[in-house]
């Protein structure tokens, strides 16, 4: 059976940067790089996901108890939505309700941190014959434009599991996410540093010499794959053009937030998340179709112990990021083409603990939809008072997979085919048309 190639987009950037480095100025990365900068057809559709790393407690962001001894320090606040209400450590995102659909049935069976992140990521449950890919990955597939030199999924600051959660599987590595890192501590600026590693030319390589390494190593290249046609052999070419073909589009630039003003990058929230979040606004509108932002610095929002002071923490970065992202999308003319999915691996106990914490929860917790194709302004489902079950609306990661496809416009019914010839569908569940437009 076909493994994973062990080799990363990253390194597989680095090893084109070793063949050369002034890659703009060949005439082959010179028409690689018209194609990259051509402006996205009109139709083109996007998808941000905003991973919540670690599982966070809904009953202290969007679905709140404050009449119970299960509903904790936070109070609630009215949004710009009648009778719908949220925490109080999510004042912006509360005046922006009208575009937010929150779905507060959610139920799976995975209650660990690693296989909880793959069955929401993939639909399934970690383990078993069939490597499925991430839902990044098949909807980058769909919405990807075929003559763009972009990537087509980009995560940022992917957090742990990503091998497993973030995988193309039988998908093959063209569908792989580029990650794109935290490179150090925040500069002079005090903003966080992410970045592509390898992205600049290296200065000891001229273009003649840069020419000279490229035509080797295509001459190479066809002949060994002539001979050695096998998955990992393949995999490895994909990849590696691939990241050729990046560092010839105009990538850079999205990438590069330092073109920036201080006053839209302070406006994020100085921290990896916000600068995510801009990173997202950049690269949407550059046309790449699916871009995940994470919050949590590794399982943040793991918060067995001293819940409220991390959760508060970890609101004000959602809030301000998220928000800004949605008002400069919309400012754009872009919001009502890009669909937001804010979700982590479950949510967290009802029940406060000793240590002033929640435990994992998978039984009944939130995921929130927003953007376009989304009717906004409401909560779909419900759970009991004291937030122990689903009352209503009970959903599970393939419905919320179902509804992601749906208002995106792709048909979550549409087949791609596995190792050995099954088809198989993007997901199985069902879409919920209440929060479809």
């Amino acid at each position: 059976m076909f493994q994973p190639p062990v080799f990363t987009r990253r390194q597989s950037i680095a090893a084109a940067v070793s063949i050369g480095g002034t890659i703009g100025i060949s005439p082959l990365m010179r028409s690689i790089a018209a194609v990259a900068a051509e402006e996205p057809a009109n139709d083109q559709r996007h998808c941000v996901l905003l991973w919540m790393s670690g599982g966070p407690s809904q009953i202290d962001t969007f679905d709140m108890k404050p009449k119970h001894n299960n509903g904790g320090a936070f109070e609630e606040i009215a949004t710009s939505v009648p009778g719908l209400r949220f925490s109080e450590h999510l004042p912006k995102l509360s005046g922006q309700a009208d575009r937010l659909a929150i779905l507060r049935g959610m139920s799976t069976k995975e209650g660990d941190h690693e296989r909880g992140t793959t069955v929401m990521r993939t639909g399934h449950a970690l383990g078993g014959p069939v490597r499925y890919p991430a839902i990044g990955c098949s909807l980058s597939k769909s919405l990807r434009n075929p003559v763009s030199k972009l990537p087509h999924y980009v995560t940022i600051a992917p957090g742990p599991f990503a091998r497993s959660s973030l995988s193309p599987g039988f998908l093959g590595p063209k569908y792989a996410a580029t990650s794109v890192s935290v490179s150090g501590p925040p500069g002079s600026d005090n903003f966080a540093a992410l970045r592509v590693d390898h992205l600049q030319p290296h200065p000891q390589v001229d273009a003649p010499r840069f020419q000279r390494r490229l035509a080797l190593w295509e001459s190479m290249q066809a002949t060994f794959l002539q001979t050695r046609d096998t998955p990992n052999v393949v995999a490895h070419d994909t990849v590696y053009r691939s990241a050729i073909d990046m560092l010839g589009s105009d990538a850079k630039d999205a990438f590069d937030l330092t073109g920036e003003p201080d006053v839209v990058r302070q406006a994020y929230g100085s921290g990896t998340f916000g600068q995510g979040c801009l990173m997202a606004r950049r690269l949407i509108e550059r046309g790449v179709p699916l871009v995940e932002v994470t919050l949590g610095d590794g399982l943040g929002w793991d918060t067995h112990a001293n819940n409220f002071d991390q959760v508060k923490r970890l609101s004000e970065q959602l809030d301000v990021g998220w928000s800004t992202l949605m008002t400069e999308l919309a400012d754009r003319g872009l919001l009502e083409k890009t669909t937001i999915l804010w979700a982590g691996e479950f949510g967290r106990t009802p029940a406060i603990n000793s240590n002033g914490g929640r435990d994992h929860f998978p039984q009944a917790f939130s995921c929130v939809l927003a953007g376009g194709g989304i009717a906004g302004g409401q909560a779909y489902g419900a759970t009991s008072a004291d937030g122990m079950e689903v009352t209503d609306g009970k959903i599970d990661q393939q419905d919320l997979l179902a509804t992601l496809c749906a208002a995106l416009g792709v048909d979550p019914a549409s087949e791609n085919i596995a190792e050995g010839g099954r088809p198989i569908a993007i997901s199985e569940g069902s879409p919920i048309r209440q929060v479809l437009l």
